[in-house]
């Protein structure tokens, strides 16, 4: 049920019009979408949102939403959505991560007034997806998946999306994407990464799997990844013939990406600030992090501004702080291309061009601490590495003090000291269970549990067939039948 804060729906609202499909859907409602801001856990919060519209973003998704919290949580539901209300904030996409479909279309039903479409999140490879089972690790229970588009598809006013993440075959991405369409999928988003490309292992995303996956279904599609720069965008839909391509990274580094602007970053934190102001309540988690990606090559050169913002406590510390970096950054044009730092506090241009302007190339210096030296004396060491002497005074950073270990016959890593087979942990483990054998050194029993389990077994058949035998009444005996009768 809704709360009773959440006020009437108007008649703009999804739920009064008739329900859209497919590319009417994407024409009408959507307006014909092309630059979207993705979806991103505490960071498309409404003031992002209306950030990036201001500067050519078409439609916006809100932070994932767990469906099963916004079902029992009338808390979570307000300062996730309902506080977030604004007419200048359409149209607008609610993303939930759900496993169950009963509690998805609970919760949808809660959001659906509020939004133009809900989507369903196929597509977050983090930890925390893992764990609670929702995201790319549902990729594989195409059963489960497809009940759920079903049922939101029938209970919902307004249609349902999905986000997902490719197969490293072409051939079953294809095949996935079919299967949702067929459930009642409105319109998709392709992410060209596989499940297992994050962290260090991002790489590039794949627009050919984007590509197949839009020349083989009715519904419109979005590409999403490799997106920096406005030519990125073209270049993206020219390849893939998608309807529309979204930016994640690419936003929170420069919301102007859509105008094909790369303007000052004081001038995006400013309107940023101002509108976290004029737009209340906003976490200040979420302009603090805001703030560290806005400023991020800045902060690299001003590491003491970069600890204060890490500090302070209240909206007016945070903007007070972006003005102290504002100050340090303002310098003569002129001194802006001769400085070793001339790109710093600007973002990084498009290849070959410089302020608009193709041909002329600007290179900016690595700003990187020096290596440590051998000396090993702690002036020379990192912030991290003083922490972790501070707690271990013992502690040793020098490459030429450390101790040498002897590699594992098998995968390089270091052996244990004693281990019977001289590998290290992880392949004695599997070589000690192959062979039933112990080893002390990595306290692996394999060969005495065993043993013990052997043992146990065979004094237990001993005992049974010792009571089977003196349960066994002696029937010829006459006074036993006697007692038995």
């Amino acid at each position: 049920a809704r709360s009773s804060w959440d006020g009437p729906v108007t008649s703009s609202t999804p739920a009064a019009m008739a329900k859209l499909k497919g590319f009417d859907f994407w024409r009408s409602t959507l307006k014909g979408a092309r630059y979207v801001v993705a979806p991103m856990v505490d960071q498309s919060e409404l003031a992002w949102r209306l950030l990036s519209r201001r500067h050519g973003a078409d439609l916006c998704y809100t932070p994932m939403l767990h469906a099963q919290v916004f079902v029992r949580d009338a808390n979570y539901r307000r300062e996730n959505l309902y506080s977030e209300v604004c007419p200048d904030d359409r149209p607008l996409i609610t993303q939930f991560c759900a496993n169950d479909p009963e509690v998805f279309v609970q919760a949808a039903l809660l959001a659906q007034d509020y939004c133009d479409a809900i989507d369903l999140n196929l597509g977050c490879p983090q930890m925390i997806a893992k764990r609670g089972h929702y995201g790319v690790f549902l990729q594989d229970e195409w059963d489960l998946l497809e009940n759920m588009i079903k049922l939101a598809n029938e209970k919902l006013s307004v249609p349902i999306t999905c986000k997902i993440r490719v197969f490293p075959e072409i051939e079953k991405t294809v095949k996935y994407a079919k299967m949702l369409e067929k459930a009642g999928c409105q319109m998709l988003t392709v992410h060209g990464r596989t499940k297992d490309q994050k962290g260090s292992l991002t790489g590039i995303a794949s627009w050919a799997h984007i590509k197949a996956v839009r020349e083989a279904v009715k519904i419109p599609v979005f590409a999403n990844g490799n997106i920096q720069h406005l030519s990125d965008v073209q270049l993206c839909m020219e390849e893939t013939g998608v309807q529309g391509v979204m930016s994640a990274e690419g936003n929170l580094h420069n919301p102007a990406l859509f105008e094909g602007r790369s303007p000052p970053v004081w001038e995006m934190a400013e309107e940023y600030l101002q509108i976290v102001k004029q737009y209340p309540p906003c976490s200040l988690s979420y302009v603090r992090a805001h703030l560290f990606k806005l400023w991020h090559h800045t902060l690299q050169v001003h590491q003491d501004l970069r600890e204060e913002l890490a500090k302070v406590k209240t909206l007016e510390a945070l903007a007070e702080v972006s003005e102290q970096l504002k100050h340090r950054c303002q310098v003569p044009l002129a001194t802006f291309f001769v400085s070793p730092l001339k790109a710093i506090h600007f973002r990084p241009k498009e290849p070959g061009t410089e302020n608009g302007r193709k041909g002329i190339e600007v290179k900016a210096v690595s700003a990187k601490r020096a290596r440590e030296d051998t000396d090993c004396s702690t002036d020379s060491l990192s912030k991290n590495k003083l922490k972790k002497k501070a707690r271990n005074p013992h502690k040793n950073f020098c490459p030429e003090q450390k101790p040498k270990y002897i590699r594992c016959e098998q995968c390089g890593n270091p052996k244990g000291n004693k281990c019977v087979f001289n590998l290290c942990r992880g392949c004695c483990k599997k070589k000690a269970f192959k062979e039933v054998a112990d080893c002390p050194s990595h306290g692996l029993r394999f060969k005495t549990k065993a043993q013990k389990l052997s043992a146990a077994e065979t004094d237990g058949s001993h005992v049974n067939g010792t009571l089977s035998i003196q349960t066994e009444p002696p029937m010829d005996n006459p006074a036993v039948s006697q007692a038995l009768v």
